[in-house]
């Protein structure tokens, strides 16, 4: 069954989402990037306020491919308490100098890896991150002003990209500025998660702040 992964800032929006039906809270900061991190006393206040209730996955940040900082990154995230810790590979230089990191850390650390329709590593087989220890595998948009998801890989791709993942027992996510109309589409695919952000907000805009009624239409649709 497909669950609702919903991105949130703070504790307030932790709260709204779990009451409108998420089924995992992801904590990113929408204005510092495609998977932009928030500080870590905020993931510590949201995770304090979520407890037990839900899964809490966080993003490191849109990191330069640096094996050090990704490091470090993985390991503070990991620390606060979340459950996931994602990791965005924007580039074959990500892949080079930050799988490594991740094969090293994965024994430990839940890990997904994010890869991004609009980027070449979007062709990059699942299989990598499987070898590497991953826990699951995503697809998103890194630029959010050239298009969604779908605008990007057609629905073929994606299904390719769902079934390997679950060839490989990883958990599989579909994201990058869905809207209420790709569910139809997204959801015979079987993904693990179809994540939101924008379609949850006041007027459609992931800057914004997540409010309850968008939260109902997506939790019904799926």
């Amino acid at each position: 069954m497909t669950r609702l992964l919903a991105s949130v800032t703070d504790a307030e929006e932790a709260e709204l989402a779990i009451q409108g039906g998420a089924d995992l809270i992801d904590l990113k900061d929408p204005a510092r990037g495609a998977l932009g991190a928030l500080n870590l006393t905020e993931i510590r206040h949201i995770l304090a306020q979520v407890g037990e209730r839900r899964p809490v996955s966080a993003t490191i940040g849109d990191l330069p491919p640096d094996a050090r900082a990704t490091e470090s990154a993985i390991r503070t995230t990991a620390a606060t308490g979340v459950d996931l810790v994602k990791i965005g590979f924007f580039s074959e230089a990500h892949l080079d100098a930050c799988l490594p990191v991740v094969a090293d850390l994965s024994a430990k650390i839940a890990i997904v890896a994010v890869l991004f329709a609009d980027r070449p590593t979007a062709e990059t087989d699942p299989a990598r991150f499987a070898e590497a220890g991953c826990a699951g595998v995503m697809l998103d948009t890194a630029d959010k002003s050239r298009g969604r998801l779908l605008d990007h890989l057609d629905t073929d791709s994606l299904r390719r990209f769902v079934d390997r993942a679950k060839q490989l027992d990883l958990m599989s996510g579909l994201a990058g500025s869905l809207r209420q109309e790709d569910i139809a589409h997204l959801l015979p695919l079987a993904p693990s998660y179809l994540g939101f952000r924008g379609a949850l907000c006041t007027s459609g805009q992931r800057a914004e702040r997540l409010v309850p009624e968008r939260l109902t239409e997506i939790r019904a649709a799926l």
